[in-house]
């Protein structure tokens, strides 16, 4: 059996936007989302049309970059896109919908909000679907699209870019959790922490790190 790629080995460039552009295309737009697996905040999505005249050296998987090399190069594609968007989705919306239901809508959100509207999208492994049918913009679900494509790669680095800054903010507002540090994310520290304070509003409550620190307040409160 073929081995599966290694992301770190995968380039990424231009080659699947310049093969929409021969196909006929003119708008190609690339959407990813950040904080699908984080326990706490909202989940957000973008969207980017490149310029094709226009290089944008760096752009990568925003996996594989450094927090301030994330940053500068968010900077650059918002001043260089032909378009971009972020939206965020909330925790309640998370839990109501589920995650993986929730990036779909975020990125189609992002998406639908683009000017000029793109007339072919390029998506980091999600099928675009909507009441049930495919998305009326022609569109190609690409594994591992954040590290082979530029477009969708831009869309992760502006939607981890959004994302850690609102982390850093709810930090502010709950120091416990360490989240200018963790994201988010269940490490060790933030498990500690729900362990030790409980959830806090902003906590994805249907995660189940989360529900399991939710478990013990119930029982206290529910009638013997």
């Amino acid at each position: 059996m073929p081995r599966s790629p290694d992301p770190a080995e995968l380039r990424c460039t231009i080659e699947l936007e310049a093969l929409a552009m021969r196909q006929g295309h003119r708008f190609v737009a690339g959407c990813d989302e950040a904080g699908r697996g984080a326990l706490i905040g909202p989940l957000y999505a973008a969207a980017v049309i490149l310029d094709p005249a226009i290089s944008i050296p760096g752009i990568d998987d925003s996996k594989k970059l450094t927090a301030r090399r994330r940053e500068l190069l968010a900077e650059e594609i918002r001043a260089k896109a032909v378009a971009w968007q972020v939206v965020s989705v909330t925790a309640v919306e998370v839990d109501a919908i589920n995650v993986y239901e929730a990036s779909r809508q975020g990125m189609l959100r992002a998406l639908k909000a683009l000017r000029p509207v793109p007339d072919f999208i390029l998506t980091d492994a999600m099928p675009l679907r909507e009441n049930g049918v495919d998305f009326s913009i022609p569109h190609r679900a690409i594994i591992h699209g954040d590290a082979l494509s530029v477009s969708i790669a831009a869309a992760s680095i502006l939607a981890k870019v959004e994302r850690d800054a609102h982390m850093a903010k709810l930090d502010g507002a709950y120091p416990q959790y360490g989240l200018a540090k963790n994201k988010g994310y269940g490490t060790r520290d933030h498990l500690n922490a729900l362990a030790r304070f409980g959830p806090c509003p902003e906590h994805r409550k249907t995660y189940q790190p989360v529900k399991d620190c939710l478990l013990p307040l119930l029982n206290l409160v529910l009638p013997a």
